[in-house]
């Protein structure tokens, strides 16, 4: 029974996960609920966002609406990004990151009501001096802590006016390769529950794919609602966390 769950919740945070990102927030605090000790889960959870990630962006990518170019810029700045952030992840406090994702998801937040978060219709990406350092600092935050990465790189991909489905598919490049080292090295510890993994894997692919499916259909203006619903759940999740470590 717990498996048949494991698969749902893995379908239903990729659904979420790809259109506006903030997944996690249904497969982390779900295993944890069930009693998988906490390394396992985030171990499980990145190792299934790195397949699902893969499996969407490349479903995009044959589709030719990803250009072998974006995604090379944009899998090196995040790979490079997710791994400083994981070399420095032991120098700051939890409760010192918590306060970082609130303050950057409420900046992100403000924007999108002052009329900068639009979804356009620019059909390429280029990687720029404003762009870039920005998405970098997206993967440096996803490596030292995680929850809401791919909202803000979609809020960045907004801001660029690239269409919708473009940002989409970047958003689950930068995904795949921010997880891809931390899934290497949860491995390498020996901190994955397999059994319960495959699953979660499982789940994710599907609910990645139905993601892509529903993005194609969904318009800009409820794109735009529910990236600030997310957004407002994940602040208030970390504000949660943060006062509940002080």
């Amino acid at each position: 029974m717990e498996y048949l769950l494991f698969l749902f919740i893995g379908i239903a945070g990729n659904v979420i996960g790809t259109l506006v990102g903030g997944g996690g927030l249904i497969t982390l605090p779900t295993m944890m609920l069930m009693g998988v000790p906490v390394h396992s889960a985030i171990g499980a959870n990145k190792v299934s966002n790195m397949v699902s990630a893969f499996s969407s962006f490349y479903t995009i990518f044959r589709r030719k609406e990803l250009t072998w170019a974006e995604m090379r810029s944009v899998l090196l700045v995040s790979l490079v990004g997710g791994t400083l952030g994981g070399l420095f992840a032991s120098v700051l406090s939890g409760q010192t990151l918590t306060l970082i994702a609130i303050i950057l998801l409420g900046f992100a937040l403000v924007m999108s009501f002052i009329g900068g978060a639009d979804f356009g219709d620019k059909e390429s990406f280029t990687m720029n001096r404003i762009n870039g350092p920005i998405l970098l600092g997206v993967g440096f935050y996803d490596g030292l802590f995680g929850p809401g990465s791919s909202t803000l790189a979609l809020y960045t991909y907004a801001h660029q006016k690239i269409t919708y489905m473009k940002a989409v598919g970047l958003s689950r490049v930068g995904v795949f390769a921010m997880c891809s080292g931390a899934a290497i090295t949860y491995i390498a510890t020996g901190k994955i529950q397999w059994s319960l993994t495959l699953v979660l894997m499982v789940g994710s692919i599907i609910g990645a794919q139905i993601g892509i499916v529903i993005a194609r259909k969904v318009k800009a203006n409820q794109v735009k609602i529910l990236l600030r619903v997310v957004t407002i759940v994940l602040m208030l999740q970390l504000v949660y966390d943060f006062f509940s470590q002080l």
